[in-house]
């Protein structure tokens, strides 16, 4: 009757383990919006397409996705396959404007909360993501180093 006893405990135990992995690992998966472009359209537009377009798209909202490299003055989408160029010449400077902050959805936690994060920037760093944003192709980042700038962005899907 014990190891019965026992069994069942190791089993509630390991349930109740699994469910706090996964809340963990979701913490930080999900879409920071903000409401600046609720009455905007965004072209979803493939990465290569864009950089190879990009005097086509600028001033225009669009959707992209790409892999994001954050540091020291470095604020960057590249392209997220493993086959293609990704040197900034082939990458987006990323400018996220203070004119649209980013809360996570149905909270107001920001993309830029420190709190909430453990004292650091929402962990994005080498993570492919999703935004939203107006391309601008005068605007080529930290020492115009990159093709062109994805301004005012209004969403980022983790």
């Amino acid at each position: 009757m014990a190891s019965t006893s026992t069994n069942t405990l190791t089993k509630i135990s390991g349930f109740i383990v699994l469910i706090l992995v996964l809340a963990a690992c979701n913490r930080h998966k999900g879409f920071y919006k903000s409401d600046c472009d609720d009455n905007r359209t965004f072209k979803r537009i493939a990465y290569t397409h864009l950089i190879d377009s990009l005097r086509f798209y600028d001033k225009q909202y669009v959707e992209v996705t790409g892999k994001y490299q954050q540091g020291k003055d470095e604020s960057a989408l590249f392209n997220d396959s493993m086959f293609v160029d990704h040197s900034n010449a082939k990458a987006l400077w990323v400018e996220f404007s203070p004119d649209c902050p980013l809360y996570l959805t149905g909270t107001r936690v920001g993309f830029f909360d420190y709190d909430y994060n453990n004292g650091k920037l929402t962990p994005v760093n080498n993570k492919t993501i999703t935004l939203h944003g107006v391309i601008n192709c005068a605007y080529k980042g930290h020492l115009g180093a990159y093709s062109g700038a994805i301004e005012h962005i209004s969403y980022v899907k983790l």
